[in-house]
């Protein structure tokens, strides 16, 4: 094989937006065959600016067809499970967007789909491709920061106007998306929290705020906080609401501290790390040596044509995949068991109780007074993630 052959399934605000990419041929090895959508307009639009693209609006015909070898699903999650499950079936090879789905018992069903049929499952976590996580991840990994403290991610330059809530009918509803800021714009920072730090907590206890501040029926306003088996705590913030947002990652370690914001990495590095200086000095109120480190980040962040194109060489060459699907159900833990303390107002432990999660859900679908509306507006999605 010497191109991957893709269909987009869904031409919406992300669809469009791998479709012009790839149609332009700015992936190597990536040729954009299909699509698959049903909804008048963006088949019209597929039309005007895809020309010599196959347009599919049968579900079977897309996935029996020989001029596709993978898909990329970009419509809403609910669909993500099924969707890919099917495509393994298949034969075809899967790129995901984010999140993998609503639930994690589903991306459980997606990765044993990739593996019974030997296929290449990458997820849509595209900021694995900043130069600044990867650099964050090396220091932690690598030993240089010590044994991790504390974690505390404010991330609340998520805002959202109620237009874009207004844009789909299936945006901030339990039947259309399962959850709000954290299904959908926090599926980013819930997988680097832990791709970073290689911890997952030992238990979380959340206070999720459902409408807080515009008309909708999910969360969008959410404080967490998480222990760890090593003794570490987390605290997660978010919110759509709040303007202007903060976006400040603060990492504590036994040799110092890392914060990430405003596009810089700063570490403040212990001369001695702290349990030694505290074992060995005599003075009272002294604290250790400590320097301020400007750590420069080479490199540039390839986003979403970083990860196809990862994605396409994993096809191709069999290079490791940086987002693989088998950790797409990380990131869903973290935010299915933030739901799930709010819901029984109390702590919830690790591994999750995926079945009382999805009863819980379950029962929020079949109680939604959501209108379902069926319109739907193409959003631009420059500047956003």
């Amino acid at each position: 094989m010497n191109n991957v052959r893709i269909g987009i399934i869904g031409i919406g605000t992300m669809g469009s937006a791998h479709a012009k990419y790839l149609y332009e041929s700015e992936v190597k090895g990536a040729e954009l065959t299909a699509v698959l959508e049903v909804q008048e307009e963006k088949i019209n639009w597929v039309k005007e600016n895809l020309q010599e693209v196959e347009i599919f609006t049968d579900e079977n015909s897309f996935f029996k067809s020989d001029q596709i070898d993978a898909v990329l699903i970009a419509t809403p999650h609910y669909d993500h499970p099924r969707l890919a499950v099917k495509a393994f079936e298949y034969g075809k090879h899967v790129l995901c967007e984010k999140p993998a789905g609503v639930y994690s018992k589903q991306v459980r069903e997606m990765n044993e789909a990739a593996e019974s049929n030997d296929l290449v499952f990458s997820m849509m976590y595209n900021q694995r491709t900043n130069p600044l996580y990867q650099k964050l991840r090396d220091l932690i990994q690598s030993g240089e920061l010590g044994e991790i403290k504390r974690i505390n991610w404010i991330i609340t330059n998520w805002y959202r106007s109620q237009s874009y809530y207004d844009s789909g009918g299936w945006r901030a509803t339990w039947e259309g998306e399962g959850g709000g800021v954290l299904i959908n714009q926090c599926p980013h920072q819930l997988d680097l929290w832990q791709w970073l730090t290689g911890m997952m907590p030992s238990r979380i206890r959340a206070f999720c705020y459902f409408g807080k501040h515009r008309n909708i029926e999910v969360e969008d306003d959410v404080t967490a906080f998480a222990e760890y088996d090593n003794g570490a705590t987390g605290v997660f913030i978010t919110t759509t609401g709040e303007a202007p947002g903060t976006n400040r990652l603060e990492i504590a370690g036994d040799r110092g501290k890392i914060v990430v914001e405003d596009g810089k990495l700063t570490f403040w590095r212990l001369r001695m790390p702290e349990p030694e200086f505290n074992k060995e000095y005599k003075g009272g109120f002294g604290s250790p040596e400590c320097w301020k480190c400007d750590i420069p980040i080479d490199g540039v962040e390839t986003g979403h044509k970083g990860i196809t194109q990862n994605f396409v060489d994993a096809i191709l060459t069999g290079s490791p995949l940086l987002a693989p699907g088998t950790e797409g159900i990380n990131g869903l833990l973290l935010s299915n068991a933030m739901q799930l303390s709010t819901w029984k107002d109390d702590w919830v432990s690790f591994p999750l109780a995926e079945d009382e999660y999805y009863e819980q859900l379950q029962e929020k679908i079949n109680t939604s007074t959501a209108k379902k509306e069926t319109k739907s507006i193409t959003l631009n999605v420059h500047g956003s993630h």
